[in-house]
């Protein structure tokens, strides 16, 4: 079946932008300058200066961002995390990759991101951080995040890819915890044109020591300091990335429209949940993400295929369930629930009104059958 409404189009995004991305990308390769150079360093510069942040360190993906940040946050063998099962795999991953545990806790039903009541249960005498993560673009409720943190000497890091230029409480999402990690891959708010990510932080030492951890553990190409990784992000994404950051508050705008409009028309839909938005936050939408009840999710996805609407589970199950991770005993039942109802709409800024109106008629029809 053709797909008439896809998730996100980059292609009508790429010739949006056609004029600038060209000579943008021109002068890079004409410069013969491709790791490390000036466009990687200005847009370090220009995100820390959006986010509100001091620092911002490039790096060649959100997964690695989650990695470094940890190391750089001193999180290593033994320790524990505590973070959210329903994410995406890296976030756990990344855990485990620095030798620490993924402690799971369960989610708040109406944002679908981490409960901090659920967090202080789990904290015990080896934790060491925790990961709220900004699920679909929406902020979690960071500031009893913050006070756990602050009154159990934990550290938090921000697992920010899907919320480039949310808010919380009228701060930038990936300003708030000790540090914070973003994606840029392709079909984020903010997306390269391949793998990126970034790390930001106030913090002088963190940043220091992601600058190091990204370069083989050196500042000095010859004086590994650190057993580090070759993470860094290459000239053309970042001055794509460049390119495509002064866009971003438009595109987001635009994300809340269609946002919007699927409220407004979605909301009295008997078996669909719409998302919510809470007081603190400003809701970005990476996804648009309702629930559908009644054990109809999987019916009403192939129904919308059949019509030519792409929809997609964000996620199928949570990270408790996935044998690597799913050593929990802990309750996470509202997870559990989340992962049989979730399905996420075609959400993305350049989606034409028409677009918007066939997905709402699909979804109807796909529901009453």
């Amino acid at each position: 079946m053709e797909i008439k409404v896809p998730l996100v189009d980059l292609q009508a995004e790429v010739a949006e932008l056609w004029e600038e991305l060209r000579p943008a990308v021109e002068e890079v390769l004409r410069s013969g300058r491709f790791v490390s150079g000036p466009n990687v360093a200005a847009l370090e510069r220009e995100t820390a200066a959006y986010l509100g942040v001091r620092h911002a360190v490039a790096l060649n993906s959100g997964t690695d961002a989650l990695v470094i940040g940890l190391r750089a946050l001193g999180v290593g063998s033994g320790d524990e995390v505590i973070t959210t099962p329903f994410t995406f795999v890296a976030t756990a991953e990344a855990i485990c990759r620095v030798g620490a545990r993924p402690v799971f806790a369960d989610i708040e039903p109406r944002t679908f991101n981490i409960d901090p009541a659920e967090i202080e249960k789990h904290v015990t005498a080896r934790t060491r951080a925790v990961i709220p993560v900004h699920l679909f673009g929406h902020p979690a409720d960071m500031d009893p995040i913050l006070t756990i943190a602050r009154d159990r000497q934990l550290r938090v890091l921000e697992d920010a890819a899907q919320a480039f230029g949310g808010e919380y409480k009228g701060r930038k999402a990936g300003g708030l915890g000790d540090a914070a990690a973003f994606s840029f891959f392709p079909t984020k708010n903010l997306g390269a044109y391949g793998d990126g990510g970034m790390l930001a932080t106030d913090d002088d030492d963190i940043s220091q020591t992601a600058r190091k951890l990204r370069n083989h553990g050196a500042l000095d190409k010859y004086q590994p300091e650190l057993l580090g990784y070759n993470s860094r992000l290459d000239e053309l994404q970042a001055a794509i990335l460049r390119v495509k950051l002064p866009h971003v508050d438009r595109w987001n705008e635009a994300r809340r429209r269609v946002a919007s409009r699927y409220g407004e028309s979605l909301g009295g839909l008997e078996g669909v949940t719409t998302p919510h938005e809470a007081s603190y936050a400003r809701h970005v939408y990476h996804q648009y993400t309702v629930r559908v009840q009644g054990g109809q999710r999987d019916e009403v996805r192939d129904r919308l295929r059949s019509a030519g609407v792409a929809s997609a589970i964000y996620y199928t199950e949570p990270l408790n369930r996935v044998e690597r991770y799913g050593s929990s005993t802990a309750d996470l039942a509202l997870s559990e629930q989340a992962s049989l109802e979730v399905l996420s709409l075609p959400v993305g800024p350049g989606l034409a009104d028409e677009s918007v109106k066939q997905v709402i008629e699909e979804l109807g029809a796909a529901l009453v059958r």
